[in-house]
């Protein structure tokens, strides 16, 4: 009986955490839909704002940034 309500007990810790993580993405994605909706409205580029969401790895903002970082002078 006891290895039973134990088995059950993690199942249910198990299902509620990966219920949670898909809740919580899902909700973060649809944050980031109506936020670059609204950018496009507003007449904002809508890259930068995915980029405000994203990781430091993600490579289309990190190409993003450079290619938009003012040309540096060269020191006399």
């Amino acid at each position: 009986m006891n290895d039973r309500v134990f088995t059950i007990s993690v199942l249910l810790a198990v299902v509620t955490l990966i219920g949670s993580i898909t809740y919580y993405k899902h909700a973060e994605m649809q944050a980031i839909k109506s936020n670059v909706e609204s950018a496009i409205v507003k007449g904002i580029d809508p890259v930068a704002v995915r980029c405000a969401y994203a990781s430091e790895r993600d490579v289309v903002c990190v190409a993003y940034a450079a290619s938009h970082q003012p040309a540096l002078k060269p020191s006399k």
